[in-house]
């Protein structure tokens, strides 16, 4: 009985006692070298799901713009956009799909650690990227047409959200990319450095949370948001202008996760083995 309790105490206490630094490193390092050497038939499906699911965060956006807009002040409108943003990222990192922002950073730890080559990563991150952007754009098809036949969204909700993200200029684009991908790789240190499924929600809701308040661009979200608005008959939005977005958005997301998160991070957290 003794020794039951003592290792209840001890598992216990593993849970609730915070991570080590070093050991968060290992553990994002071990992870990423899984999906390093996946099949990348496997890569590719798991980055259609991310696509796929993510479109929940634009769909309940949608529908919270039709219900409200008008209705409540424009500040609580943003706000409550903002928190409907976070519904899809609860699908895919609690759901362990692949989503390109989160491998900004990920995928890039085992090649600063030497466990893994350049090329390894071009091939992660292309089949990841193409993967989300392939189930988006599916998504985008049946946004576009079902709840709108359904009167669940009006057209205009998906048009108004998507030229808030392509009428800047091409460096604030890219700055904002930089923000979001920045974002995203503090979302992917501080998920494994959490012990529940609960605290994993909870920074997922706050960090999107503040990316959907604080509109910085998400090349994959806004792929979507940008792609449904084509889609739809009253827009006026072309392929011009979503190429504007999606290249410095992606670039800009790349910058933000590997350079803000995966190179700062490792230089003052050395792996343990």
């Amino acid at each position: 009985m003794e020794m039951f309790r003592t290792r209840q105490k001890d598992l216990k206490e593993a849970l609730t006692k915070p991570k080590a630094i070093h050991e968060i490193l290992d553990e994002q390092i071990d992870i990423a070298l899984h999906e390093h050497r996946r099949a990348n038939i496997d890569l590719f499906l798991s980055g259609i799901s991310a696509g796929l699911e993510i479109g929940f965060s634009v769909f309940l956006m949608g529908v919270m713009y039709t219900l409200f807009a008008g209705e409540i002040s424009e500040s609580s409108l943003k706000l409550l956009l903002a928190a409907s943003y976070s519904l899809g990222f609860i699908f895919v990192v609690i759901g362990r799909s692949e989503l390109f922002t989160e491998h900004t950073t990920l995928a890039v730890l085992p090649v600063l650690n030497r466990s893994a080559g350049i090329k390894s990563l071009l091939v992660l991150w292309v089949l990841i990227y193409f993967g989300n952007i392939a189930g988006g754009g599916i998504f985008s098809i049946i946004l576009a047409k079902l709840p709108v036949a359904l009167e669940v969204i009006e057209p205009e909700a998906f048009i108004t959200i998507a030229n808030k993200l392509i009428k800047f200029d091409w460096h604030v684009i890219l700055g904002s990319g930089l923000l979001a991908g920045w974002l995203m790789g503090l979302l992917s240190w501080l998920v494994i450095s959490s012990q529940d499924t609960i605290s994993r929600i909870i920074i997922v809701m706050f960090i999107t949370t503040v990316i959907g308040i604080g509109a910085p661009h998400h090349s994959i979200v806004g792929s979507i948001e940008v792609v449904t608005a084509m889609i739809v008959k009253e827009s006026e939005i072309g392929l011009t202008d979503y190429f504007h977005f999606q290249v410095w958005t992606t670039l800009g997301n790349i910058v933000g996760g590997v350079v803000f998160v995966a190179l700062v991070k490792f230089s003052h957290s050395k792996p343990s083995k």
